[in-house]
């Protein structure tokens, strides 16, 4: 295991043949790999530094023959780096970091289904002629020095919009950025999971066993380790043939604006209600329950927070929905409610019983409405037939049009329109109704230049159409 106060020696720090792991060479390779699997390897670098991806197409084809044939990827090209856990080695990273040459892959562990929260506890760096970087943000809270020697410098992350936040708070912040999954998705590879993209691109296959790991685990184990740093050992490689491509099919710059919008997207606001999205919350049909709902989810959020905790490793939701369809009474009550009888939760007995206590006491005008209150835009799509008839023939129309358009350009229709701006566009369409107006609309809405010049003449085309049928 790795220790929490001292980095790790690349050519020994997995020599545990007895415990579990790998044993090292001296040479820092699995002594499993050497001798007849060197080859294997050998054939690895080839394949990363040489290889031409399929086309995503071809891929989709080929799929169970390409899963047979993927190399295993086991080990980093350079053996396990030390994990960085002080001032100094953080300093000599980042000199490191500078002296690399090309685009940066960057990768975030974090514990979300175990602490409270989306911080890092683990973050990885590759670059050119740099090689890799482990760095425990627990003990090293700061990476704006990172930041300052990589300024400019692209940042190569996988599904970046789940890694940007935590990133930004131990202050690295990318001013350049490719997307590899959002690249896979506008190429139309149909999965596109790091994993699978790297094994359809590159012929390669990554190890993917520790990705659900409570990474605020200390010390973190040896295999963990070499897990996190496979994950970013040909992401440079995989954005290069994903690069190739885009030009290929004529889509590098909606690639440039989908990576741009990714870094201008600011923190997501504070969801109005959070409790309303508690799972099984539509079995709960009285608004008495969905004040019990809000009480138990705002104590469980209290304490969740102050243990860091996930907060259903305090209450599961489960149990909150069970005591919102019975409001419990009492200790017996709530005992008889799984979920409640487990060790975590049984503590908090008393403040689970003054939450419940407060929402059967609540006056009956102030309890919560049957359903969320949206102060912004139109009401979910599944109201609108009863809400607004031909408002709900517009969504359709409008629907039908950019999932043609998606087909025809080989892309996920979230990617060729924001789902949130077609709905937006339907309910309250221009008048009069234009390909240039509906650009307007649609760029009012967060679409980007590339889309609303794809899709404004196909859906200014099906409004017209909706409009002309309705008046014979």
């Amino acid at each position: 295991m790795t220790s929490g106060s001292e980095p790790v020696p690349a050519a020994d720090g997995l020599a545990r043949p007895e415990g579990g792991g790998l044993a090292m060479t001296e040479g820092g390779a699995p002594a499993e790999v050497t001798g007849a699997r060197a080859e294997v390897q050998s054939e690895v670098q080839a394949k990363v530094t040489g290889a031409q991806a399929e086309a995503p197409a071809e891929a989709a084809e080929s799929e169970s023959e390409s899963e047979s044939e993927a190399v295993p990827l086991l080990v980093p090209r350079d053996g396990l780096p030390p994990l960085v856990v002080t001032a100094d080695a953080l300093d000599a990273a980042a000199r490191l970091l500078a002296a690399g040459h090309g685009p940066v892959a960057v990768d975030a562990e974090r514990a979300s289904g175990f602490r409270y929260g989306h911080r890092a506890f683990l973050v990885q760096f590759r670059r050119r002629g740099a090689g890799t970087v482990l760095i425990d943000p627990v003990a090293c809270p700061d990476l704006s020095g990172i930041d300052r020697v990589l300024e400019g410098t692209e940042a190569v992350l996988h599904a970046a919009s789940q890694d940007l936040p935590c990133l930004a708070e131990i202050g690295y912040r990318p001013q350049r950025l490719f997307d590899t999954e959002l690249a896979g998705r506008l190429l139309g590879y149909p999965r596109v999971g790091l994993g699978t993209l790297v094994e359809a691109v590159l012929g390669l296959a990554l190890e993917k066993s520790h990705s659900a790991a409570d990474w605020s685990t200390r010390p973190l184990p040896d295999d963990w380790l070499l897990y996190a740093a496979l994950d970013v050992e040909v992401l440079v490689e995989l954005r290069d043939e994903l690069a190739q491509q885009l030009e290929a099919q004529g889509k590098a710059e909606w690639a440039r604006q989908e990576f741009a919008a990714v870094l201008a997207a600011g923190p997501a606001p504070p969801r109005i209600d959070p409790w309303r999205r508690t799972s099984g919350i539509h079995r709960v049909h009285s608004r008495r329950g969905l004040a019990v709902v809000r009480e138990l989810w705002l104590e469980r959020d209290r304490i969740a927070r102050q243990r860091d905790l996930s907060p259903t490793r305090v209450l599961p939701d489960a149990a909150i929905i069970e005591a919102a369809r019975s409001l419990p009474k009492g200790a017996p009550d709530l005992g008889r409610i799984a979920g409640f009888h487990g060790r975590g939760a049984r503590k908090y007995t008393s403040e689970w019983l003054r939450a419940v206590g407060r929402a059967r006491a609540e006056p009956e005008p102030a309890l919560p409405e049957s359903s969320a209150q949206v102060s912004d835009g139109p009401p979910p799509a599944h109201r609108w037939q009863e809400r607004d008839p031909a408002a709900a023939t517009r969504l359709t129309a409008v629907r039908a049009a950019v999932a043609a358009l998606a087909d025809e350009h080989g892309l996920p229709t979230e990617n060729l329109l924001p789902p949130d701006a077609v709905r937006r566009l339907a309910w309250q369409p221009p008048d009069p109704v234009s390909p240039a107006a509906v650009g307007m609309n649609l760029a009012s809405h967060g679409a980007r230049p590339w889309q609303v010049d794809i899709t404004e003449a196909a859906i200014s085309g099906a409004l017209l159409r909706v409009i002309e049928k309705a008046s014979d």
